[in-house]
């Protein structure tokens, strides 16, 4: 049975149609297929689809990031890589179910795969923990970095969570610590890191596996510091405002392509990366390939120093910094001012000058 949005009851009705017409024995008095009728009634079906989709506002593609038929990372890590080997634990606490990770083989490469899982159903939902991850899930991903960073192995993660889990489980475990520490991991690695938004990238959570080389997403995925409703509720103290939270937040791929937050935009097809699994599959394969190849002419320094720099540039707009040497210092060169008051001399002119001021002043 497929599952609509609110905005696609038009679709509803037709596909319910198409599918009557597609087997009119269980109505009575009709014995055969009208192939005209289908046709046109598919062709409707995908100029609604189309129509609709080009017009999506930020909160109605919340709603399609968060459709529960949305591939989810588990589906493309079965269905894109080869010899998949998942690894457990943090060696510290246990296992956090919601984060599948392992190495595997891409186009005939090692990779490391790191996947925040859902879950496909109630049951799985419930075991995954609905993709918020645990201190433990992020000191697993830490391990397993580091130790693709030591054979060098390039990372690829596919990022799909509201956000970090907020229990006070996590909290007394250290959730902020681990979720610091994953940020600094991702930030010293020297092997090449792509992260791909499927669906949700929901704050912190997402953050700490998403500070990579190249940060790919989804047409149809979100990617904030928190969720609409979350932002609403703070702002306007009214969780129903979430339209207006979605629109001040700039949360869709296009607005953070923009604005220079992510790398690259990979198309769905029309109506939602759910209703074409094998196109949404084939469309992420080649920008894996494409983006895998960049890093092939690229030694360990300059991978490293293009992802520090991509972080620094963000949100500078032709800023004070602007050369790539500048940047990969992390400190800001020394301006005129800091040489004119190293020198004792003029520091104690400039002082003498203001008093002897402020002494003229007073006196009249």
């Amino acid at each position: 049975m497929k599952n609509y949005l609110n905005f696609e009851t038009e679709i509803k009705d037709l596909e319910n149609e198409l599918e009557k017409l597609k087997d009119p024995y269980n109505q009575e008095g009709l014995s055969e297929v009208d192939t005209q009728k289908i046709s046109n009634t598919q062709i409707e079906i995908d100029e609604k689809l189309k129509n609709i989709y080009s017009n999506l506002d930020p909160w109605q593609t919340t709603m399609v990031a968060r459709h529960e038929d949305r591939p989810k990372a588990k589906f493309f890590i079965d269905n894109l890589f080869d010899d998949f080997i998942s690894l457990s634990g943090d060696r510290y606490y246990g296992e956090d179910k919601s984060v599948l990770t392992g190495f595997a083989k891409f186009n005939g490469k090692s990779v490391l795969v790191i996947g925040q899982e859902k879950g496909e159903d109630l049951d799985s939902r419930i075991e995954r923990n609905f993709g918020m991850m645990r201190p433990e899930g992020y000191r697993k991903t830490i391990r397993l970095m580091n130790l693709a960073n030591k054979f060098n192995i390039p990372i690829i993660s596919f990022i799909d969570t509201p956000g970090a889990y907020p229990g006070v489980g996590a909290e007394e475990r250290g959730q902020a610590e681990a979720i610091a520490k994953s940020i600094e991991c991702c930030m010293e690695l020297k092997v090449p890191t792509i992260s791909i938004i499927i669906g949700e990238g929901g704050s912190g959570g997402a953050i700490a596996l998403a500070s990579s080389n190249k940060v790919l997403m989804l047409e149809n995925a979100i990617y904030s510091v928190i969720s609409p409703e979350g932002c609403a509720t703070i702002l306007w103290r009214d969780p129903k405002k979430m339209l207006d939270a979605a629109k001040a937040m700039k949360l869709s791929a296009k607005d953070l392509f923009n604005l220079k937050v992510i790398d690259e935009i990979i198309l769905e097809p029309v109506g939602g990366a759910h209703r074409d699994r094998d196109v949404i599959l084939d469309n992420v394969r080649k920008a894996l390939i494409k983006n895998l190849n960049y890093f092939d002419e690229l030694d360990q320094e300059e991978i490293m120093n293009e992802r520090k720099n991509k972080f620094l540039k963000i949100g500078r707009n032709d800023g004070f910094m602007t050369s790539a040497e500048d940047l990969s210092t992390l400190t800001l060169k020394k301006n005129n001012f800091d040489k004119i008051f190293k020198s004792k001399k003029i520091l104690f002119a400039i002082v003498g000058g203001l008093i002897l001021i402020s002494s003229i002043v007073l006196l009249t």
